[in-house]
């Protein structure tokens, strides 16, 4: 995945995220948006699609590769539990056991890519 948003942007809206009560639409996109493109970076590839809806999905970590209709590997969840993954606020373990974190099929333990530097 080409980044689309750039590491100044990025930055800036993560920290408006972390820093805010109720953080704006726009900066909780452009953080996860960015956070994902990072993930896609750290662990290339196109075996485990990680959806973070509304706002992005990517494919990453090595492996099988998946081109048409649902993916063997899927991690699904929301904007603000995906964004305390990605900065180290919570735990991969936490939030699938408090079901925040949906997953299904192999490769699918994204807790060594995280949180993301």
């Amino acid at each position: 995945m080409a980044r689309k948003v750039s590491d100044e942007d990025g930055r800036a809206a993560l920290a408006g995220w972390a820093g805010a009560e109720s953080p704006s639409r726009t900066e909780t996109a452009t953080a996860v948006r960015w956070t994902l493109a990072l993930l896609a970076e750290a662990a290339p590839g196109r075996s485990v699609e990680v959806r973070v809806p509304p706002f992005a999905a990517v494919q990453c970590v090595e492996g099988t590769v998946h081109t048409r209709g649902t993916p063997p590997a899927v991690v699904e969840t929301d904007p603000q539990t995906w964004l305390e993954l990605a900065t180290g606020r919570l735990a991969w373990s936490d939030a699938v056991a408090k079901g925040s974190l949906r997953v299904s099929g192999r490769r699918t333990d994204l807790s060594t890519h995280l949180p993301l530097s």
